[in-house]
């Protein structure tokens, strides 16, 4: 994770995940390793193939992009895991719907510097992240990462309603 600098304008000074929107080219870029089965079905449950690709591709590449973290040239998706999606309520006046993947730090390489979009990058325990001023939609990230971790490996990816974030709630895609 890493601070927004003060002059963004979405979120200026809080502490984010990396990521962003996805790209014409995201959508057919090729990949050293396809999606796990159960990210693939999670992701096309609200996605067309195409899409559910090129948002893994998009979180690769904007994982790279931001922190210098890589999974790879073609990115490996292999070890990508679907942990939630959030939806801003739509009076919001910056929207984004997010899906959030996750992957085990094992699985990537590079040094940790990025494009500088994102300042104090570095791994955050859990409990110190929660200690921050968090936006809503990064706090509830994060416990969500907490519940999943508590899971058995065969509950994170059994077939079970997928959880989305809006207004204020959790609820089932």
């Amino acid at each position: 994770m890493g601070l927004r600098g003060a002059r963004h304008r979405f979120m200026p000074n809080k502490l984010v995940f990396p990521g962003g929107a996805v790209d014409r080219a995201d959508l057919t870029a090729p990949v050293a390793s396809p999606l796990p089965a159960a990210t693939r079905a999670a992701l096309e449950r609200a996605a067309n193939p195409a899409l559910a690709h090129g948002l893994a591709v998009a979180a690769a590449r904007e994982l790279e992009e931001e922190t210098g973290l890589t999974l790879g040239t073609p990115p490996a998706l292999a070890g990508l895991r679907y942990l939630c999606r959030m939806v801003t309520p739509p009076a919001n006046p910056i929207r984004f719907n997010a899906r959030f993947l996750l992957v085990d730090a094992a699985r990537v390489s590079g040094t940790l510097a990025g494009s500088g979009e994102l300042e104090e990058l570095r791994f955050f325990a859990i409990d110190e992240a929660l200690g921050y001023d968090l936006a809503e939609p990064q706090r509830r990230v994060i416990e969500r990462l907490r519940a999943w971790l508590a899971m058995t490996p065969a509950d994170r990816d059994a077939a079970r309603p997928l959880p989305v974030y809006r207004r204020r709630e959790w609820g089932e895609e």
